[in-house]
């Protein structure tokens, strides 16, 4: 499991575990939290082509999907 912290999202780097249309690479460019700091909204974008993606950002956790860093 891949552990994250909420308040270090943003800006953070990833990289797809099965890259789809030759995004493998993806970077956290929105975060947007509630008043108790809970993370409501996030936007991750793939590097090769800027295409832009709402994600639940726990999905981030399951290294099956996701992997922490660009590899």
């Amino acid at each position: 499991m891949n552990k994250i912290s909420p308040k270090k999202l943003l800006h953070s780097k990833w990289t797809a575990a099965t890259p789809r249309n030759k995004e493998k690479h993806f970077c956290i460019i929105e975060v947007e939290f509630d008043e108790q700091g809970n993370v409501l909204h996030c936007i991750i974008e793939a590097v090769y082509n800027q295409n832009q993606y709402d994600i639940h950002w726990r999905e981030l956790k399951d290294p099956q999907l996701w992997r922490v860093g660009w590899q």
